[in-house]
């Protein structure tokens, strides 16, 4: 066994610990200072509030795993899945994803994230079962982005058509990175116990 895997995988590296907080400071920060050169962020303390709560929970699922696992595979694979969902609700909380933030057609991506959780909490947290949830996860995705063209729900026009498809097809690509390392994670995990 290695040293980080008697340990119980705990997350000891310090400097690495700071820098991932410091970079959620920052990128906490990051809208106060632009609000100082542009009209183009303005932001009340709701926004913050929101902002720094996602972080948190973003971050601290990070955290756990990092404390719970010493596979960095597994730890990319959450990482990359964490990150996907940030994003995804940032994109529709922001902007839209489809259309604008007040498209009510957004709410269908709260599907997505449920089969992201639903899925996790099904796998319980096993690395190869939760690569089936992350491919799960896509399909949702996936499936959100065909209901979307099909029932126009985009911006519209030729625009729309780019929103959608290049929109899904990034996030349907971080879920399948995800699933793939989580899947790496599992493989490497059955070679392990048979050792």
């Amino acid at each position: 066994m290695t040293k980080e895997a008697k340990n119980g995988g705990e997350w000891r590296d310090r400097p690495w610990r700071i820098a991932v907080w410091g970079v959620a400071a920052l990128l906490l920060v990051l809208p106060l200072v632009a609000m100082q050169f542009t009209d183009e962020v303005a932001w009340n303390g709701a926004d913050f509030i929101v902002f720094g709560t996602m972080l948190a929970v973003a971050y601290g699922i990070f955290e756990l795993t990092a404390r719970m696992t010493g596979s960095i595979t597994y730890r990319a694979a959450v990482g990359v899945a964490v990150a996907t969902a940030f994003l995804l609700i940032w994109v529709n909380l922001a902007v839209g994803f489809l259309g604008n933030e007040d498209n009510s057609a957004n709410l269908m991506f709260g599907g997505v994230l449920a089969t992201t959780i639903v899925g996790s909490i099904i796998a319980r947290f096993w690395p190869a079962d939760m690569a089936k949830a992350m491919y799960a996860t896509t399909a949702a995705q996936v499936l959100a982005g065909v209901i979307a063209l099909a029932a126009g729900l985009g911006s519209g026009g030729s625009d729309g058509l780019y929103e959608v498809v290049m929109g899904t097809s990034l996030f349907a690509t971080l879920w399948l990175v995800s699933a793939r390392l989580f899947r790496k994670a599992g493989v490497s995990a059955a070679l392990a116990a048979k050792l």
